[in-house]
């Protein structure tokens, strides 16, 4: 008796990428220029960032834990903020052996183009538990203004007397 199966396109297409995956992580640790240990360790990479806005702010929450204060560079050139750091390896910590590293160490850097509306030169920072927290106001014309309407009677209204043609 012929037993029939049901061929999945989708299974054998995401059975594909595993295995492109794990090749792509094996070439890029046997073959990084700082060796399989370095590889690991010394990667750059790319704190989340979560940006929010108000009427009187745009804030910028980065996540940086295990960086000192010292280490991360806050600047603004033009309409770009960028935020630079690193994230150094202990040295205690290299004398072990490891068995498995998921942190990412060294360097970052995150750039953000800013709006017209904020105002460069009203800008503070603040580094709290790990998180850099970066607001920047917005220029008074930027902010909204309430308009009040006005309701009423066509009295509210002046008449503009009508010139007549001779």
């Amino acid at each position: 008796m012929t037993l029939l199966t049901r061929w999945e396109p989708l299974r054998e297409y995401s059975s594909m990428q595993n295995r492109i995956n794990q090749m792509n992580r094996l070439f890029r640790e046997s073959y990084s220029p700082e060796g399989p240990e370095e590889a690991l360790t010394s990667t750059s990479y790319a704190p989340a960032v979560d940006i929010y806005e108000d009427e009187h702010n745009i804030t910028l929450k980065i996540d940086v834990p295990g960086i000192d204060e010292k280490d991360i560079d806050v600047r603004i050139e033009g309409n770009t903020l960028t935020v630079h750091g690193e994230r150094k390896i202990e040295k205690e910590e290299k004398e072990e052996n490891f068995r498995r590293v998921e942190r990412q160490y060294g360097e970052f850097t995150r750039s953000f183009t800013l709006p017209s509306s904020v105002d460069t030169g009203q800008v503070n920072a603040n580094y709290n538990n790990g998180v850099l927290k970066i607001a920047l106001a917005k220029k008074a014309e930027a902010k909204p203004k309430q308009i009040q309407v006005n309701v009423g009677s066509a009295n509210t209204l002046e008449a503009k007397p009508q010139l007549k043609a001779a």
